[in-house]
This record gives C-alpha cells, structure tokens and sequence, in this order.
C-alpha cells in the first residue's frame, strides 16, 4: 500500500502546490485518511516538494536558461535593459526577499499562532471571496514586461502571507498580480516563476533535517516513486493550469475553496 499511498501524496502535491487551492487544507484530510509510518517523515515531504520543483524547472526551462543569461549580461554592462530576461531575475530576487525575511525571523511565531485547522477554514474561505472580488474588479490587462520594482515588491509581500495555513502560495501571489492590474495568465507565469527560489529554499532546510534512519531500501524505491510523479502531475498542472487562465476565470478555485472548508468544519465537529 505504501507505494500507492506515495503515488497520492505525490499527485496531491503537485495540484496543490500550483493550484491556487492550498495544500495544508489537503494534508489534513489526507492524513485522516492514509496511514503509512514509511511515508509520514520529513524526509518523504523533502522528496515531494523536490519532485515539484522539478517540474517548475523543466517546464520554464528556456525562460530559466533566458534569464541567467540575461543576468550576466547585466553583470557585466551594469546596466538593465528594457528586456525582460534581463528584469525577470531582479525581480525574482525581490519578490523573493519578504517571505526570506518572514521565513527567518518568524517562522516559530507563525507556527505558534496559526497552528490551528481553523485558520486554514479562515484563510481557504477569505481566499475564495477575495478570488471573486478581484476577477469582477481587477483591470487584468498588463503583460511582466510592464512589471516594476514596486510589483515584485508587493507580489513578494503577499507571499509572505502564505506563512499562514490555508492561504496557498500560487492562490495569494496570484492574487496579488491581478490587483496590480496582470493578466491572469501572467500574474501566474510569475507566481510560477516565483516559486523556484522558495521550493528550493524549502527543500534546502528540510534537508538539514533529515534524519538518515528514515533511508531504507524501501524508502528509496517509494521516494523515487513520489518524486517522480510529482515531477511529471506538477509538469501537467502547470501546463493546463496557464491554459485554463487564458479564457476562464478564477471562481471555480473559489468554490472548491468553500467546499473544501466546509469539508475540514465537518472534520472538525464531527
């Protein structure tokens, strides 16, 4: 079973770490249902989060490639062109530095006070109505090439946000950029893009604390198992989910999002 069980985990992984739908909610139903010591470790989430954060890599790997180049360039003119392969890293690197800074200094006091499921209620319900608010009144009309300083600024303070369960880091970023007045599909391509150096930041800590007991034969083959399809759904959830953005709106997340509430306030009561 564990082998299936890490097939679940993984897919879970994958839509819930791009789709703008959180993925503690998730966990928490998950782990009501599946039990498996093999699979419940850190190390085993270390994998998964590393098997995401290969899809982000393979499927924006031109624009990766684009931008390394473009940053030398800048290095070496110091000077940035209009040119957005040569903007996108810097703005990375901003939008980057709040939730570093959140990450470092409150991560404790974020786990002590947002610990609760109903935060994760709260935060998916607040979520939901504010995906609502924002396609009936954000603009939606500008492409990252229009993208600021103060953009990557405020788009990184609101994924500070996602420090708190149930929020979902894709979902608040998102939503950020339509408020800036992004097109759906752009205000996700940098919430994309975004999560490099925070999947990667993650994966470097949890691995400080890996514990070497946890690496059995059997949990190499079911790792190897997880991270793979997480690898190849994250790859797929990325894809259809930029598609999707082209002509539909954001309302159907906010319901599920409801839904979903609903499902962890029955966990909770019942």
């Amino acid at each position: 079973m564990d082998y299936i069980y890490s097939i679940i985990l993984a897919i879970v992984q994958a839509v819930t770490e791009f789709l703008p739908i959180s993925s503690s909610g998730h966990l928490v139903i998950l782990h009501q249902v599946l039990k498996s010591d093999l699979l419940g470790s850190l190390t085993f989430d270390v994998i998964l989060h590393a098997g995401t954060l290969l899809a982000v890599v393979i499927y924006f790997w031109r624009d990766i490639v684009a931008m390394a180049k473009g940053f030398f360039r800048t290095v070496a003119r110091r000077k940035i062109s209009p040119d957005i392969a040569e903007q996108l890293p810097y703005w990375l690197i901003i939008g980057t530095l709040p939730a570093l800074l959140v990450g470092y200094f409150f991560d404790s006091l974020i786990e002590q006070f947002f610990r609760s499921l109903w935060w994760v209620i709260l935060m998916l319900i607040a979520g939901g109505v504010l995906f609502i608010v924002f396609e009936r009144f954000s603009a939606k009309k500008r492409n990252l090439a229009g993208m600021s300083f103060a953009d990557a600024f405020l788009i990184g303070l609101a994924q500070a946000l996602a420090f708190i369960p149930g929020t979902s880091r894709s979902g608040v970023t998102i939503l950020a950029g339509l408020g800036l007045g992004f097109k759906r599909e752009e205000a996700a391509r940098f919430s994309f893009l975004l999560s490099l150096p925070v999947i990667l930041g993650a994966v470097i800590r949890k691995v400080a604390q890996i514990s070497l007991s946890d690496l059995s034969l059997d949990f190499v083959f079911v790792s190897i198992l997880g991270a793979a399809f997480a690898a190849l759904f994250g790859f797929l959830v990325i894809r259809l989910f930029l598609q999707f953005l082209r002509h539909h709106s954001l309302i159907v997340f906010a319901v599920y999002r409801f839904i979903l509430a609903g499902v962890l306030i029955l966990i909770l009561l019942f």
